[in-house]
C-alpha cells in the first residue's frame, strides 16, 4: 500500500510539475493571475466613462464579469461566497448602469434593494463616495478634508504621508490634486444612479464607525472646512506641483504608480486634468500600465489589483528545488530584480543600504520585506549546492536590508518600519482602517526564517527578539492571526516554520498548542479550509469548506514540527491527492488571501497549483529521509 501511494505521489508532483514548468517564461519568471472583489473591475468601467474614452468591446466583456459574480441576494461580496458589501455592490451597480444595462433591469432592482436596505448609497466607504463626488453624484462636501498641503506637512507633525503605508501614500497623493481640483467627469451619457440614496443631497460626511477618536477628527474636519480657504495660495500652488513632481518621479514606467491599481488610476486622472496639458506623455504611460493589468478572455474580462511575478516565482521555485529542479533561469531572472537603489522606506532609515525585492516587475521605491526574505531562502538554497560569489552577495545585502528594517517590537511590517500609529486609522478619511503597516506575525514569520536559515550569528539578538515578539502574539487557542493569508491557517504555518528553527523558553508547549489547534480545524474530508469572514470576531471559526491552498498550510506547517507520520498530516494528503486533477492539478473557488481584513481580499490563481506540489514534495522527501522536521525556512 505505501509503494502504491508512493508511486501515485510521484505521479502527482511530476505531472503538476511539468504544468508550472511550462508556465515559466523564457526570462525564467512565473506568474499568475491575481484577482480581488468585482470593485476594481467595476471602477475600470467608471474610469473610462470619465475620461470620455470607452472600449465598448473591454467594457461588454467586464459587464459579463461583474453579472457573473453578483450573489442570490442582488448585492456583490469582497469575496467568493461571502456577504454582500454596499460599497462594493454600489460601484458594480453604477459601472453596469454605465455600460447600458438599465435601472428597472431585474438584476438592477434586486442590488437597488440590497443598498438601500443597507442605508443607500451614502453608507459607502469614503473612497467610493469620491468617485460618486467625481460623476456629480454626491456633493464634495461629503468628503473629508484633505489639504494638498498635508504634502509638506513635516515629520513631527501628528498626519504626515511618512507616516502612513506604501499603499496608502501611493494612493493619497494624486487623490489630493482629484480633491483640491474637484474635477467632474466626462460622462457621455449622463448616467446617474440618484435612485441608490436615502438622502440625495448627501451633502455631510458620514461616520460609519463611531467612537471617540473618529469623532474628534470629525471635529477637526469641521474646522479645516471653514479655514482651507484662508490657507495662501501660492503655497496651495507650490503644493500642487510637488504632488505632480511626486508622482512623476515614481510612476514607474509601464507598471504605473506604487504598480497598483488605486494608485495608477488616480495618477492617471491627476495628471489628465491638469489645466496646462503638460503629462500627455506621462498619461499615455499611466494608461498603458493600468491596461497591463486587464485579464481579457473570449467571454468576460476583469481587471487585477496589481501583478505577482516575484512573489509566484519565489514560490514556484521553492517547489522545484524540493524536487531537485533546475532554476538557474529563475534564479538569473530574481537576481536581476533585486533593489538597490533607495525608496521611501529610506525616509525612517536613512543610513540603511538597499536590498531586496518587489511583488511585481518593477516597484523600485517599494520593495517588499516579506518577498525580499522568501528570495533570500530561495537563493540561499540554490547557492548551497551551486555556490556563487553574485548570489552571497546578494543573499548578504538582503539579510542586512531585513535586519534594517525591523520594528522596535521585534516584528517587520511589508514595507516600511515601526508603522504603527494606530490613531490614523480613526481618522474621517480612513474608514477602511488600513491605513498602516504595522508588524505583522506571517510576515515577521518569513523574516525570522530566512535569518535562521542563514544562520549568521551576528543576527542573535535580532533573532530573538524576533521570536519573542512572535510566541507573544500566539492565540489563546494555539493559533496565530494571518495578515497577508486567509487566515489562522496561514498564520500558525507561517509562524511553525519559523519557530521550528529557533531555540527558546517553552518551546514545546508554544508548539504542541499551535500543532493541537491545526489537527483540531482538519475537516472530515481531510482538508482545511477558513472563510474571509474569520477576519470579524463573530465569525472567527467559520469554514464553509477544504481547500488545496490551506490544506498545503496546515500539511507545511505540521511537517515543519515533526509530524509527519501523524494521521492528520496522511489524511491532508490523501484531500489533495483526491481533488487533484490532470487537467488543472488544483483548483479553488474561495479567495484565500488579504489585501486589507474586512476590506480587501484577493484570490491568487497560482495557490492552488503551488503550495501542493511543495505540501506533497516535502511530505515525500521527509519520509524517504527519515528526518523528523524541516530544515529550511518554510
Amino acid at each position: 500500500m505505501k509503494i502504491v501511494m508512493e508511486k501515485l505521489l510521484s505521479s502527482i508532483i511530476s505531472k503538476s510539475l511539468s504544468k508550472e514548468i511550462k508556465k515559466i517564461s523564457k526570462e525564467g519568471y512565473s506568474v499568475y493571475e491575481l484577482e480581488a472583489d468585482v470593485t476594481i473591475p467595476a471602477e475600470y468601467i467608471l474610469m473610462m466613462h470619465f475620461i470620455g474614452e470607452i472600449d465598448i468591446e473591454v467594457q461588454n466583456k467586464i459587464k459579463k464579469y461583474i453579472l457573473k459574480l453578483q450573489n442570490k441576494e442582488g448585492g456583490w461580496p469582497l469575496f467568493y461566497d461571502g456577504e454582500s458589501n454596499i460599497s462594493a455592490t454600489v460601484k458594480a451597480y453604477y459601472a453596469l448602469k454605465l455600460s447600458g444595462i438599465k435601472e428597472n433591469d431585474r438584476l438592477m432592482l434586486r442590488a437597488k434593494e440590497v443598498i438601500l436596505k443597507n442605508g443607500g448609497a451614502e453608507k459607502s466607504n469614503v473612497f467610493t463616495k469620491i468617485s460618486l463626488a467625481m460623476f456629480g453624484q454626491i456633493s464634495w462636501n461629503a468628503i473629508p478634508v484633505m489639504p494638498i498641503e498635508i504634502l509638506n506637512l513635516p515629520k513631527w507633525f501628528p498626519f504626515n504621508l511618512g507616516k502612513v503605508s506604501y499603499w496608502s501614500r501611493t494612493v493619497i497623493v494624486p487623490l489630493l490634486i482629484i480633491l483640491f481640483k474637484k474635477p467632474l467627469a466626462n460622462n457621455p451619457n449622463g448616467t446617474s444612479i440618484k435612485e441608490l440614496f436615502k438622502d440625495n443631497l448627501n451633502s455631510k460626511v458620514i461616520l460609519n464607525n463611531r467612537n471617540f477618536q473618529s469623532i474628534l477628527f470629525l471635529i477637526i474636519d469641521k474646522i479645516l472646512r471653514k479655514i482651507q480657504m484662508l490657507f495662501p495660495k501660492d503655497n496651495k500652488r507650490k503644493c500642487l506641483e510637488l504632488a505632480y513632481s511626486w508622482i512623476k518621479v515614481r510612476s514607474n514606467s509601464e507598471d504605473g504608480l506604487g504598480a497598483i491599481f488605486p494608485a495608477m488610476v488616480n495618477a492617471y486622472i491627476a495628471l489628465s486634468i491638469d489645466r496646462e496639458n503638460r503629462f500627455v506623455k506621462e498619461t499615455k504611460l499611466a494608461r498603458t500600465a493600468i491596461d497591463k493589468l486587464l485579464v481579457i478572455k473570449k467571454d468576460e474580462a476583469y481587471c487585477q489589483p496589481c501583478v505577482s511575478p516575484v512573489w509566484d516565482t519565489g514560490w514556484v521555485a521553492y517547489g522545484m528545488l524540493e524536487n531537485k529542479k533546475d532554476i538557474k533561469k529563475s534564479i538569473n531572472w530574481l537576481l536581476k530584480k533585486e533593489i538597490k537603489t533607495k525608496g521611501d522606506w529610506s525616509s525612517n532609515r536613512p543610513n540603511l543600504a538597499p536590498g531586496g525585492w518587489a511583488f511585481q516587475y518593477n516597484n523600485s521605491f517599494y520593495p517588499d520585506v516579506d518577498d525580499s526574505a522568501l528570495i533570500g531562502m530561495v537563493l540561499d538554497r540554490y547557492n548551497r549546492k551551486n555556490p556563487s560569489k553574485e548570489i552571497s552577495e546578494s543573499i548578504e545585502r538582503t539579510r542586512k536590508w531585513i535586519l534594517g528594517m525591523q520594528s522596535k517590537n521585534g516584528g517587520w511590517g511589508s514595507f516600511d518600519a515601526d508603522n504603527t500609529y494606530y490613531y490614523l486609522n480613526h481618522i474621517p478619511f480612513a474608514d477602511h482602517g488600513a491605513l498602516l503597516d504595522p508588524p505583522t506575525v506571517d510576515v515577521t514569520a518569513r523574516c525570522l526564517s530566512f535569518l535562521a536559515q542563514i544562520d549568521n550569528k551576528s543576527d542573535k539578538e535580532k533573532i530573538i527578539k524576533a521570536t519573542n515578539y512572535i510566541v507573544s502574539e500566539q492565540e489563546k487557542n494555539g493559533s496565530w492571526f494571518g495578515r497577508w493569508g486567509t487566515n489562522y491557517i496561514y498564520g500558525t504555518w507561517s509562524a511553525l516554520s519559523a519557530l521550528n528553527l529557533v531555540e527558546f523558553k517553552e518551546k514545546r508547549n508554544v508548539i504542541d498548542s499551535a500543532i493541537n489547534y491545526l489537527k483540531k480545524k482538519q475537516r472530515e474530508d481531510g482538508g482545511w479550509g477558513e472563510d474571509g469572514s474569520t477576519y470579524e470576531k463573530k465569525f472567527k471559526d467559520k469554514v464553509k469548506e477544504s481547500t488545496p491552498s490551506q490544506t498545503s498550510w496546515a500539511i507545511l506547517g505540521l511537517l515543519s514540527v515533526g509530524e509527519i507520520k501523524s494521521s492528520e498530516v496522511e489524511r491532508g494528503i490523501k484531500y489533495l491527492v483526491k481533488n487533484f486533477s490532470e487537467n488543472s492539478s488544483w483548483e479553488e473557488k474561495p479567495y484565500t488571501a488579504v489585501g486589507f481584513p474586512k476590506v480587501f481580499y484577493l484570490k491568487y490563481h497560482g495557490y492552488s497549483k503551488y503550495f501542493p506540489i511543495l505540501a506533497i514534495s516535502k511530505y515525500q522527501n521527509l519520509l524517504k529521509s527519515n528526518l523528523q522536521k524541516n530544515i529550511y525556512g518554510v
